[in-house]
């Protein structure tokens, strides 16, 4: 069994800064992509940034310069440093994975957490 956990949300100033952790736990054998999403109230969840097992990142255009995605692989976790907050930036964050659990489970399958709520507002 596979839990993602988030941690880290919370209520900032505009301006300010937080940075969200995601911690994979269970049974795993091997992890490949590790994203951050968000949804806002009344919007669609919309994808924030993801990262590979190498480093590669990408962003979304609302996010590049302020936020950054990065990850442990020795500890299973994610993290998304978000600088300069707006209050746009308010939502539900979430982290997903794709994971293997087992050395003979055939292929990767996508998990999700359960999200953390940041609001920015002064």
């Amino acid at each position: 069994q596979v839990q993602l956990v988030e941690s880290g949300g919370g209520l900032v100033q505009p301006g300010g800064s937080l940075t969200l952790s995601c911690v994979a736990s269970g049974t795993i054998s091997s992890i490949n992509n590790m994203s951050w999403w968000r949804q806002a109230p009344g919007k669609q969840r919309e994808l924030v940034a993801g990262t590979t097992t190498g480093g590669s990142t990408n962003y979304a255009d609302a996010v590049k310069g302020r936020f950054t995605i990065s990850r442990d692989n020795a500890k299973n976790t994610v993290y998304l440093q978000m600088n300069s907050l707006k209050p746009e930036d308010t939502a539900v964050y979430y982290c997903t994975a794709k994971i293997k659990p087992t050395r003979d489970t055939n292929g990767y399958f996508e998990y999700w957490g359960q999200g953390t709520q940041v609001t920015v507002s002064s």
